[in-house]
């Protein structure tokens, strides 16, 4: 086949995996650029030179997606399309070696940590005063922004300290000035990222500092909403709570994975919480901040896990009526506490179960969602589809919840805020027309 004529110096980056990963290409994507790199994040364009896949490794779905796109890219350049192809990220952490003997087409592979050597192969600089700089991939009126490396927990069926490492506060100075930065370029929507949003300035402050760096970024002029990602339940810093309410432009709005309702099954995955301390924390929780939506993720098919446990689970999604909910089957990682154990549920069963729990969720979504309707809420719109403006409330962040679908003939701008009446509900859907 001949060679497809490419730009040498042009770097198109892929991300796989979460926000975390994106983070990271976003730090990289401005160090490649300082270094007069052309640089695209998954072009479409399909001439660059240079691609780099910064992978996933979190479970077993997700390796096998970056398996199958960094084997793409190793293909293309037996093709001529490409010239280099570089991996980085958790699945080239935890697997270098053994992916670098079946894809021997890659020029190299980088952990999580290897951003300078990645920049050193490529023969760039690392320009330690662009630290805190990216170049957003996400819509620009809203950002990530990550808080912490890494996690101390030991949960058992997870990997990511061994791909991520320790915990390790970013200081709470540096984190406002890029606050600063991301609402200098129009970003009005922080959302907050980490393993462990819960455990921030342990290391650092020798106290949790999570409320503290939530308030000092809220004072950031410019930015809107501010939403909290990834929280722990055990040690929950319930001052945050407090700033949350204080303040307008703090979200109503929580993600923490619980992963199970059963005292047996928290036990075994290591969660050092039962199933009580859960219901009194949400309890709590809703008793601060009246108007919060919670989105939690669970997990299905943790080894050991019966029948009556899963009956159990049920009964408690059903009363514990959270707003957002995700559920995943349970994937056994290699080098984590629970490979140790007989991985004992067939996958027809916990695809089965996830499926079951999903169909609770979306009945209490619809109801939740209908109570809804006549509500006037803000929408920040995200963009027009179809002949609909779409955008979402404080109660919903992207790509995982709720969207609002505001019919309007008029020209509305993206990253804008607007005043809707909620008309119609779905399951996972709002319908609204503007107020004027």
């Amino acid at each position: 086949m001949r060679a497809r004529s490419f730009k040498p110096r042009k770097v198109n980056v892929v991300t796989l995996g979460c926000a975390k990963n994106l983070f990271d290409s976003e730090v990289m994507m401005a160090q490649l650029r300082a270094n007069d790199f052309e640089v695209e994040h998954e072009s479409r364009q399909d001439d660059s030179g240079i691609v780099i896949v910064n992978t996933c490794g979190f479970i077993e779905a997700a390796k096998q997606e970056s398996i199958d796109t960094i084997c793409r890219f190793a293909q293309a350049k037996t093709e001529g399309q490409v010239e280099r192809v570089y991996v980085t990220g958790c699945l080239s952490e935890r697997y270098k070696e053994e992916l670098a003997e079946g894809i021997p087409e890659v020029d190299a592979w980088f952990g999580t940590r290897d951003l300078p050597r990645l920049l050193k192969t490529l023969r760039a600089d690392y320009k330690k005063e662009l630290v805190g700089e990216r170049l957003l991939t996400t819509p620009a009126h809203y950002a990530y922004l990550k808080i912490a490396e890494g996690c101390d927990r030991p949960c058992a069926f997870c990997a990511i300290p061994l791909m991520r490492g320790k915990h390790r506060s970013t200081p709470m100075e540096e984190l406002v000035n890029q606050a600063r930065g991301l609402a200098a370029q129009g970003v009005s929507e922080l959302i907050l990222i980490a393993q462990d949003l819960t455990y921030y300035g342990l290391d650092l402050y020798r106290e949790r500092k999570l409320a503290e760096l939530v308030r000092r970024l809220s004072d950031v002029e410019g930015i809107a909403w501010i939403r909290l990602h990834y929280a722990f339940p055990s040690g929950f810093p319930m001052d945050v709570l407090d700033v949350m309410a204080e303040r307008s432009n703090v979200c109503n709005y929580l993600d923490m994975p619980l992963q199970h309702g059963t005292d047996d099954m928290l036990k075994a995955m290591r969660r050092g919480i039962t199933e009580a301390k859960t219901d009194a924390l949400i309890d709590a929780i809703r008793q601060r901040v009246p108007d919060i939506a919670i989105r939690t993720t669970l997990i299905c098919g943790f080894p050991g896990e019966t029948e009556a446990h899963f009956e159990h689970l049920q009964r408690w999604v059903e009363r514990m009526r959270f707003d957002r909910l995700g559920c995943f089957t349970y994937s056994h990682e290699e080098n984590t506490h629970a490979y140790t154990m007989t991985d004992d549920v067939p996958e027809e069963v916990k695809r089965a179960r996830v499926e079951r729990i999903m169909d609770i969720q979306a009945g209490i979504s619809e109801e939740l969602n209908v109570a809804r309707i006549g509500n006037i809420e803000r929408v920040l719109i995200d963009r027009h589809e179809d002949g609909l403006w779409v955008g979402r409330t404080q109660y919903d962040s992207p790509d995982v919840d709720n969207e609002v679908r505001i019919a309007h003939d008029g020209h509305l701008r993206v990253g804008d805020f607007v005043t809707a009446e909620i008309t119609g509900a779905s399951a996972f859907d709002l319908d609204a027309k503007l107020i004027d």
